[in-house]
């Protein structure tokens, strides 16, 4: 087996949804947190990127819905930063 430039993007975008997900559970960040949202969306986007070279359905599956629940983690949070700013 080698290992490959896109075996690395890969990697660290697994790296990156796990050391969010270790955050989250030793109380350091919140699900709602930006830090912790975008980790999980740039991770996931990095192993999406290396699934494009080396495709794994399953994977690629559980990646786009991390993506897409990272985005709408971030419209939740786009939205109550919004509201605080504006006033009710």
């Amino acid at each position: 087996m080698t290992y490959s430039l896109t075996d690395l993007v890969g990697n660290i975008g697994v790296a990156m949804i796990v050391f969010a997900y270790f955050r989250l559970q030793i109380g350091r960040w919140r699900s709602r947190d930006l830090p912790y949202l975008l980790f999980n969306l740039f991770g996931a986007i990095l192993v999406v990127v290396s699934l494009v070279f080396d495709f794994n359905l399953s994977t690629m599956i559980l990646q786009i819905f991390w993506i897409v629940i990272s985005l709408v983690g971030l419209a939740h949070l786009y939205r109550d930063r919004h509201r605080m700013e504006t006033g009710p």
